[in-house]
């Protein structure tokens, strides 16, 4: 049989078959490479189990990983969002990690500002979010609990995973756009025997026939170790028409001369800031940012 995987916890997946059966699955062997919404090919081994022999080719794959292990977000997405909110605070680093995540698999990207009914709070989170914006992210700012429907038109025939801090109102906008989560949450946790539901683990949502939301665990960190320093560099977007043009081939972009990005950041045509993450990610701080 086929289907695709729609809830991942742990090494336990719950597999969604083309019949539309729902079946708890197993992989083969000890090492899992399974992610939320992988298409899958499985071999029922009991009346309620089965495992998965095989993983279809994918189009994307949204995962974070560090010098130990790496975790699976989401497989075969067309879109990321990442919310953030006018409060608690988050993290810029967090959220640009999350960006070149999706710019490494050429994934779409929705920033969505949360909370943005708090009036005092709005005006600061919108300044943070601005230079997002100025690099051509789409920016959508709503109020989860009373204007999530402004999300659906960007759903609309898409698969999309939401990622964000804890706080940031995710399960909020899950339970809005998708009144019957909590009900679908239930049901896969009693098919999986997880008992009382907590969000270590990622789940897919149908919102219509053609679209549909997989929302993941809170995220306080996003290790890029999976990402070499070419492939970071390309990642920033605003990086992109300098490449190539420093003078050494092999240019660290910290203190060598004839640099293009340190030109570029001198000149005001890239942010500091974004300048300053870029070299946390990838070894080599510039203190005087």
């Amino acid at each position: 049989m086929e289907g695709r995987v729609i809830a991942a916890h742990g090494r336990q997946y719950l597999v969604e078959t083309d019949g539309g059966r729902l079946l708890p699955c197993f992989p083969r062997g000890k090492k899992s490479e399974v992610a939320c919404g992988d298409r899958v090919v499985i071999k029922q081994t009991s009346d309620d189990q089965g495992v998965i022999e095989a993983i279809q080719p994918r189009t994307s794959l949204l995962y974070r990983s560090n010098e130990i292990k790496q975790k699976l977000i989401a497989a075969n997405v067309d879109q990321l969002l990442i919310v953030v909110a006018t409060e608690p605070a988050f993290s810029d680093e967090l959220v640009t990690r999350a960006l070149l995540a999706a710019e490494s698999e050429d994934i779409e990207v929705l920033v969505v500002l949360n909370k943005c009914d708090l009036l005092d709070k709005l005006p600061a989170a919108r300044q943070r979010v601005q230079i997002l914006a100025q690099l051509g992210y789409p920016i959508l700012e709503l109020s989860a609990r009373d204007h999530a429907e402004a999300l659906r038109p960007a759903l609309h025939g898409k698969t999309s995973v939401l990622v964000g801090q804890s706080g940031m109102g995710k399960s909020t906008l899950v339970n809005a756009l998708i009144p019957e989560a909590n009900a679908a949450t239930r049901e896969i946790s009693l098919a999986l025997d997880s008992g009382k539901h907590t969000t270590t683990h990622a789940t897919l949502y149908h919102l219509d026939a053609e679209s549909h939301l997989i929302d993941s665990p809170g995220l306080q960190e996003f290790g890029l170790g999976h990402l070499g320093r070419n492939e970071i560099e390309h990642a920033f977007r605003e990086f992109r028409p300098y490449l190539g043009q420093c003078r050494f081939r092999d240019c660290r972009h910290h203190r060598e001369p004839g640099c293009a990005l340190n030109a570029a950041i001198n000149k005001g045509e890239i942010d500091e800031r974004r300048f300053a993450v870029y070299h946390r990610i990838v070894g080599t701080p510039r203190n005087d940012y």
